[in-house]
């Protein structure tokens, strides 16, 4: 494991740090040219919320959200409403090492061997190289009762951007888990109940692919209680049909 920490701590080039800064800290314009905040104006972003892109959980998707994010990341793929997932590195970690995740996962996904759809709304980046953006894979996952975010997925190969160390300077220092039934790793901050999990997960050549997630719980219960109060009321679409 200490060689993945080292590959962690990684100095990046003075341009790729740049990213890095730019991305994680919740002021976006102070890196450069002076941009519109990915926020919806007239709310608050508490300091005590996780950010990307200075989205937080307060944050509110909106039209004008969709073209600064187009701009940084590229053309996004969108989909309306689908099955949510939120386990992370291999089966059961969540079950193992996050409690609190691995139940609302389940309450997600109740009842088992049903393909159960949420009424959310899922941005996918795949091509943000084309925008000199440090990502293989984005995906951002929105309420679409209230625009809130849900669930933020990163995915890189390598930490060209010194990512970890940026998250440490903003958010302290994280807690470590070495994965007892893999050859992996994770980091992970709590905050308001969210939580910011940084994963080291081994390729087919044991070398590390890093993997953020951002886990907006508090957003994520009022989701399943909006769902709850509409299927109530009768108006709430019908889950799929159970798996053969």
């Amino acid at each position: 494991m200490p060689s993945q920490i080292k590959i962690l701590c990684r100095f990046a080039k003075p341009t790729l740090l740049f990213w890095a800064i730019c991305l994680l800290m919740p002021v976006f314009s102070s890196c450069g040219e002076q941009k519109e905040s990915a926020t919806d104006q007239n709310v608050e972003v508490q300091s005590d919320s996780f950010t990307f892109f200075d989205l937080s959980a307060n944050s509110r998707l909106s039209q004008k959200v969709r073209d600064d994010l187009d701009q940084r990341l590229g053309n996004a793929a969108i989909a309306h409403r689908g099955i949510m997932d939120l386990e992370i590195n291999y089966d059961g970690f969540l079950k193992q090492y996050f409690s609190v995740l691995d139940e609302l996962n389940g309450d997600l996904n109740f009842p088992p061997g049903e393909r159960i759809e949420h009424n959310m709304v899922k941005l996918m980046y795949r091509y943000a190289r084309k925008k000199n953006a440090p990502f293989d894979y984005v995906e951002l996952l929105f309420s679409n009762y209230s625009q809130v975010p849900l669930l933020f997925r990163i995915d890189f190969k390598k930490d060209e951007t010194n990512v970890v160390p940026t998250l440490k300077s903003k958010y302290g220092e994280p807690r470590l888990i070495d994965w007892k039934a893999h050859d992996g790793q994770s980091l992970y901050w709590e905050k308001n109940n969210d939580f910011l999990i940084v994963s080291l997960v081994p390729d087919q050549f044991g070398e590390p692919e890093y993997q953020i997630r951002f886990f907006f719980v508090n957003n994520l219960k009022a989701l399943l209680e909006s769902e709850r109060t509409e299927k109530e009321s009768g108006q709430g679409a019908k889950s799929g049909a159970k798996a053969f």
